[in-house]
């Protein structure tokens, strides 16, 4: 039987500020031989799923007005289920696609560098800093980068697409790592920080009328990719109003959207339009939560910035996540997942036999901070609820990355029980089609099972509250 560690729950449940005795009401189940990787995978994912479960009980709680949490379930065989919920998601029986053929790992000159072009404009800026044309041809394409690579070494590679505006970093060690600026900078800051900013009114929202502790709140999402549609999605899934807004020129996949926008309603406003600029302080003045998971200073010239929406917005709570955690030289730079992992030392960890970087076995530093972030979002309306105030929730995927790597304790003892992700799918017709996707892994007994709706197609719901 394996000896389940709460020790990461309990580290986890400690940046969010809560209180330690609460974490006696998860109970962690089900097969242990899921996420398999040198790191604790496993570990890290139930540990991001538990505090996010245990902070909507706690919510709810609060809002009923005191008494006993009821119980938390975590089974590691949903958590696994829905932290590869890209990979199980089929529409209309098709397979998404994960990854574009330029976004991969590459030899260079002095080591190896990876790549992250799965969008059309970061695909033309990482071109044009090779001084390449687009020949419409991915293999040929991908031929003549791997010839302008081999010559080159890979940081000065880095530097160069990124002065483009494309994503690419060189594959470090962790010592390696541990010595760069920015990594050094990571490792001086906590997993997570969650902290009252102004003053603010206590807004209790009133008890729910079932076991949704979101129940009423209106959430603003400003967010893309995973991390952050992640911890909206599940914001979602507990009642919350999710508006989506993005902007006119950023393309989306619509895999992407479908995957992650469940629950969820989504619009087009172009912020640099007078009219859509009014739409949206209108959408903020009763919004009761704003997310944010652009480049940190991205949104500043909105007047998007925490201090510029909490002197707006007395009582607000904003959360926000980044790739690099808003600090050091790479502090503003875009990223992805995959980035982080070869940055920091992961795919030299997970390093095949033949040496080729490697990979975790689920994007586990976006759906883990995903899981993180509503939890925050959630201990914040606690917060407000039981002694006001404005909120501010920070989280990066560098700091996430920093605690799997150095902080979660693997358990130990043999593994157990079997694992069927079958029995953690579902299916529902939805605009987009006849979707098969992961269920939601967050539950505590009588809360929801399931999303209230599925996503529906990307821009096309209006710019207004339920």
């Amino acid at each position: 039987m394996i000896k389940r560690s709460r020790e990461a729950t309990a580290h986890a449940w400690a940046a969010l500020g809560g209180d330690p005795a609460l974490t006696a009401a998860v109970e962690p189940g089900g097969p242990s031989a899921v996420l398999p990787a040198r790191l604790p995978v496993r570990e890290t994912a139930r540990a991001t799923v538990s505090v996010c479960a245990l902070a909507a009980a706690e919510l709810l709680t609060a809002r009923r007005g005191g008494g006993a949490l009821p119980p938390v379930r975590v089974d590691d065989g949903a958590v696994a289920t829905a932290f590869v919920s890209e990979r199980h998601l089929r529409i209309d029986g098709r397979a998404p696609t994960a990854f574009a053929p330029l976004s991969r790992f590459w030899p260079t000159a002095d080591g190896w560098l990876r790549t992250h072009a799965n969008y059309p404009h970061h695909r033309d800026r990482l071109l044009a800093a090779l001084k390449l044309t687009d020949t419409g041809d991915d293999t040929e394409l991908a031929a003549l980068v791997a010839a302008a690579l081999a010559e080159r070494e890979a940081a000065a590679v880095e530097e160069e697409v990124y002065a483009h505006g494309g994503l690419a970093v060189a594959v470090r060690t962790p010592g390696q790592w541990a010595t760069h600026p920015q990594g050094a900078e990571v490792a001086r800051r906590p997993l997570l920080t969650l902290d009252r900013i102004a003053d603010g009114p206590i807004n209790t929202l009133g008890e729910p009328s079932g076991a949704l502790p979101a129940e009423g709140l209106r959430v603003l999402d400003l967010t893309r990719v995973i991390a952050g549609p992640v911890a909206t999605r599940t914001l979602a899934l507990l009642g919350a109003d999710v508006l989506r807004i993005d902007g006119p020129g950023l393309p989306e996949s619509p895999d992407a959207h479908a995957d992650t926008g469940f629950g969820k309603r989504s619009a087009v406003l172009d912020l640099g339009r007078r009219t859509d600029r009014a739409v949206l302080e209108d959408l903020l003045a009763a919004a009761d939560v704003v997310v944010t998971g652009y480049r940190p200073g991205a949104l500043d010239r909105y007047g998007l910035s925490p201090r510029a929406l909490a002197e707006r917005r007395p009582g607000l709570v904003v959360a926000r996540v980044s790739a690099w955690g808003g600090h050091g030289p790479w502090g503003t730079r875009r990223g992805f997942d995959s980035l982080v992992q070869a940055a920091c030392g992961i795919a030299v960890t997970e390093a095949g036999p033949d040496g080729r970087p490697g990979a975790l076995p689920a994007q586990a530093l976006d759906h883990g901070t995903g899981y993180l972030l509503a939890a925050a979002v959630l201990r914040a309306v606690t917060l407000r609820h039981t002694a006001g105030g404005t909120h501010l929730a920070d989280l990066s995927l560098a700091r996430t990355a920093a605690w799997l790597m150095r902080e979660v304790p693997r358990d130990t003892g043999e593994p157990s029980g079997p694992y069927d992700a079958d029995a953690h799918l579902a299916e529902t017709e939805g605009p987009s089609g006849r979707l098969r996707y992961a269920l939601p892994p967050v539950a505590f007994d009588g809360g929801p099972r399931d999303w209230a709706r599925p996503p529906g197609r990307w821009g096309t719901d209006a710019p207004r509250w339920r």
